[in-house]
């Protein structure tokens, strides 16, 4: 559960809130006249995903590995197409 403050609290010890935030992972909410303005958490890194190479793979003579005028498709994952 999430820890409530007052904007002054959160003012006051805000070092020590975001230190305590980093070692628990427990979120603060900061109020204000009660009612809740702001949270503060853990940052979280977002994984993106690349997208694979949609173009057929080029042998470097000249040539194609796969037709270029073939349906790719298949080649992307399920959750792209």
């Amino acid at each position: 559960m999430k820890k409530k403050l007052n904007i002054y609290e959160a003012k006051t010890h805000f070092s020590d809130i975001v230190r305590q935030v980093c070692e628990t992972g427990e979120a603060y909410t900061v109020c204000k006249n009660n009612k809740p303005v702001v949270d503060i958490v853990v940052h979280k890194e977002e994984v993106k995903k690349s997208l694979p190479d949609p173009l057929p793979e080029y042998n470097g003579k000249g040539g194609y590995l796969c037709d270029p005028l073939e349906s790719t498709e298949d080649l992307w994952p399920e959750e792209f197409r």
